[in-house]
């Protein structure tokens, strides 16, 4: 079967997206695509989720921090980023989604929005105030656990 001549064909646009979330947290491509579905559907219902045709193409995640390509229809980025700022857990873990830059290829998309800069991560004993604990940092962010919970803090907060 032929292609369609290029007019014709869909015109894509590709969302840098910035993950972070606890840094003993680990979130699958799966989960990462099932809630942003789930969050198309919510927000704009079943015919525009369908328009907008969004999909995680690339994807990595490690230590609380990670990365993806998410491809949409090109007349439907406004849209795509309102379904992003609506996505707050994934797995019932708190995440923050943020949109590094929109492309109009996959390369460009990678070349010019991708690419952390990846920070040690250490597991040191901290002191917040009047509570010690054990506590991963990476760079200027401290994850603390206090009673089976975790508190977020930086380097400034600490004792």
């Amino acid at each position: 079967m032929p292609s369609l001549p290029k007019h014709l064909r869909p015109r894509w646009r590709y969302l840098a997206l910035e993950l972070e979330s606890w840094m003993d947290t680990e979130i699958e491509q799966a989960s990462l695509q099932r809630v942003l579905w789930e969050s198309t559907r919510t927000l704009l219902g079943d015919i525009e989720s369908a328009d907008l045709g969004l999909n995680v193409l690339r994807y990595s995640f490690e230590a609380g921090r990670g990365e993806a390509i998410v491809r949409v229809r090109r007349d439907t980025v406004e849209r795509a980023r309102a379904v992003i700022a609506t996505v707050d857990t994934i797995d019932e873990t708190p995440v923050r989604l943020g949109i590094r830059g929109v492309s109009g290829s996959v390369k460009a998309c990678e070349e010019n929005y991708l690419g952390i800069d990846r920070q040690a991560v250490t597991h040191e004993i901290v002191t917040l105030e009047t509570v010690e604990g054990a506590a991963t940092v990476r760079g200027d962010a401290v994850d603390l656990e206090v009673d089976t919970t975790n508190v977020g803090a930086t380097n400034l907060d600490l004792t």
